[in-house]
């Protein structure tokens, strides 16, 4: 959960029962977060605060897996150059034998 929520839980009068993960369980809870994300913006929630949502999760993801911006950037520049991007909207619906 974000870091502010139990404090924001407790300002509305509520007592909120927490604990700090392991760094295993924070890497797992990251990428379960990033789903949850990714899958509110699927289904429908297109705005801007769930975008910024999914790019928190990715900052604490690179974070807490040691990769850099750069190194991100890198990989992300790197498969473009060899697979392309995403921009010409192209869907693969099948591949058929020759």
């Amino acid at each position: 959960m974000r870091d502010n929520i139990p404090a924001i839980i407790t300002a509305d009068g509520y007592v909120p029962v927490t604990r700090t993960l392991t760094e295993e369980e924070y890497k797992q809870a990251l990428l379960a977060k990033l789903v949850e994300e990714a899958q509110e913006l699927f289904e429908g929630n297109v705005d801007m605060g769930e975008r910024a949502d999914v790019e928190e999760v990715l900052r604490a993801f690179d974070t807490a897996f040691g990769y850099t911006r750069e190194e991100v950037e890198a990989a992300r520049a790197e498969k473009a150059r060899l697979r392309g991007g995403f921009n010409q909207r192209i869907l693969l619906e099948k591949i058929d034998e020759r």
